[in-house]
């Protein structure tokens, strides 16, 4: 499981065109004429999240589509608390319909290398749907504040303590990942969501942030926040002037801001394939995949097997990190 994360991703996104083919093209019949109708009313879309976040505008972009393609409401559900887990096991304890389904970010699988008491296994006590999209993790600052780039960020924390915030695992984890690998020191500083975080380092309580792009970009763009480095191959579009920890030195500093879409364990084969054949037809609209692409995210919809084995490359990959961290379970 030593494959980067973005040539991992490339090579699942690569799978895209031929899997849409097999959802749209060769659904077998005997799961068409076997399967009930569905849906037949409103589908919970839950987030376990703060609104306002990445995790939050993927889900009500996507879920407005899949409204119009389902012809039934998708209501997306906010549930923040505990990283995800408050919201994650009400998902884990409802009825396996695909009425109530969710979408989480990459700490969902790591909670467990984070938290003793998640009252759930994260990956077989749910139903794994499919890879939503991805997109690099960047680090964010007050604009016009004192880290004007990542050189001087490192610099500066090479000799004293900066605070960083994270609102989840992936994001705690990416934060400690940057401190191993670069050499400095940080002081962690836990958020509810991504939303919140961005608040305090405009009012400048706390001096970085390790987020996803989505939640960053609004800030960026109103002039309040600046990206200073982000954890991709190359640098993204939608933040020219931020450089890739790799430029700056630093190639093992790579992670993914995913989101994932699960269910309830149990939930009929044919729901989960009206589900995936759901999201190709909205992600394959041109508007919503404009906004994907300017918000630097991509779209991946793998099968259930390929998800599974990226959620496992995810959990050796970041128990690693919190074991060189000396990062316990609370």
């Amino acid at each position: 499981m030593h494959t980067p994360e973005i040539s991992r991703l490339r090579r699942l996104t690569l799978k895209l065109s031929a899997a849409a083919m097999t959802l749209l093209v060769a659904s077998p019949p005997t799961i068409a004429a076997e399967s009930a109708p569905w849906p037949t009313k409103a589908v919970t879309l839950m987030v376990p999240y703060a609104s306002g976040g990445g995790t939050d505008i993927i889900a009500r972009l996507v879920g407005s589509k899949l409204s119009e393609i389902w012809g039934q409401p998708v209501i997306v559900e906010n549930k923040a608390g505990a990283n995800g887990v408050i919201g994650s096991a009400e998902i884990a304890r409802s009825a396996p319909d695909g009425y109530k389904i969710m979408l989480v970010v990459g700490s969902h699988v790591i909670n467990p290398v984070l938290t003793k008491s998640v009252p759930y296994d994260s990956v077989n006590d749910f139903t794994p749907i499919t890879l939503l999209a991805a997109s690099p993790m960047v680090l964010v600052v007050q604009k016009d504040g004192r880290y004007p780039d990542l050189e001087t960020f490192i610099k500066i924390g090479k000799q004293t303590d900066i605070s960083v915030g994270y609102s989840e695992g992936a994001t705690q984890l990416t934060g400690e990942l940057i401190k191993q690998k670069a050499g400095i020191k940080v002081v962690p500083v836990p958020y509810k969501g991504g939303a919140p975080l961005m608040v305090d380092i405009i009012g400048g309580h706390v001096d970085a942030g390790v987020t996803s792009v989505l939640t960053a970009l609004p800030h960026v763009k109103s002039g309040k926040l600046m990206v200073i480095g982000t954890t991709a191959e190359k640098k993204l579009e939608v933040f020219p002037n931020a450089v890739t920890f790799k430029q700056a030195g630093y190639p093992l500093v790579e992670a993914l801001s995913w989101y994932g879409l699960f269910g309830p364990k149990g939930m009929p084969a044919d729901v989960v394939l009206k589900i995936r054949e759901g999201l190709v037809k909205a992600t394959q609209d041109p508007a919503i995949a404009k906004q994907l692409q300017e918000q630097g995210a991509t779209v991946i919809l793998n099968t259930q097997a390929e998800f599974r084995t990226f959620l496992e490359a995810e959990l050796v990959k970041w128990t690693e990190v919190a074991k060189a961290g000396n990062i316990q379970a609370q």
